[in-house]
C-alpha cells in the first residue's frame, strides 16, 4: 500500500475478488466469502463498485449494494484498514448516492453496528437519519444494528454529502 495515488471507482469483477476479501477480512469480524461476493456479480439487481488506486493498481475499498425499483439497500461498505480516514468511505459513498439518484432511486436504508462510530458518523454526514433498531441483528456478537435511511425525495440537491467545513452553523 506504499504511495498513494488517484482513486478511479468502476464496476468490480471476479478479478478483484482476491483483493476486496483481503479489505472484507480486515474490516469485518463475520467476512462474506468468495463464494457471496461471486453470487452478488451475478445478481441482476446487486452492484459492486470498487475503488482502486491508479497509482500503485490496488483496490483500496468497495461498496455493494441491491437496487430494487425506486430503492436502494446498502449490503458493504469498507476501506482497506491502512487507507482509512483518507476519503475513500466518502468517495465511494458520493458515488452511490449519485449513481442512485441517476436512477431514479427515492429510498436508501443501511443497517450499521451500534458500536461503528465512524460509519454512522459518514453516514450522517450524508444525511442518513436512524429510522430503528435491529435487536440482536449481528450473529456473531449479538449486537444490535441500527437501520439508517436517507431519503432522496426530501433531499434535492446534486450531492447530498456537504463536508463539515462548508457546512452553515445554526
Amino acid at each position: 500500500m506504499e504511495g498513494y495515488g488517484p482513486i478511479e471507482i468502476r464496476e468490480m469483477t471476479e478479478r478483484d475478488l482476491d483483493e476486496v476479501l483481503e479489505i472484507e477480512r480486515g474490516s469485518f469480524p463475520t467476512p462474506w466469502s468468495k463464494g457471496l461476493f461471486t453470487k452478488e456479480l451475478a445478481i441482476p439487481f446487486a452492484r459492486a463498485f470498487v475503488a482502486q488506486d491508479e497509482y500503485c493498481g490496488k483496490i483500496v475499498g468497495y461498496l455493494c449494494f441491491w437496487l430494487v425499483d425506486q430503492e436502494t439497500h446498502i449490503l458493504n461498505l469498507a476501506v482497506h484498514p491502512r487507507r482509512r480516514r483518507q476519503g475513500i468511505g466518502t468517495r465511494l459513498l458520493i458515488f452511490g448516492v449519485s449513481y442512485c439518484r441517476r436512477q431514479g432511486v427515492r429510498q436508501i436504508t443501511l443497517e450499521v453496528r451500534r458500536s461503528n462510530v465512524t460509519a454512522i458518523s459518514l453516514y450522517k454526514n450524508f444525511q442518513f437519519q436512524a429510522q430503528g433498531i435491529r435487536r440482536k441483528y449481528y450473529t456473531d456478537s449479538g449486537e444490535d444494528a441500527i437501520l439508517m435511511g436517507l431519503d432522496l425525495e426530501k433531499e434535492k440537491s446534486p450531492a447530498v454529502y456537504e463536508p463539515p467545513s462548508q457546512r452553515s452553523e445554526g
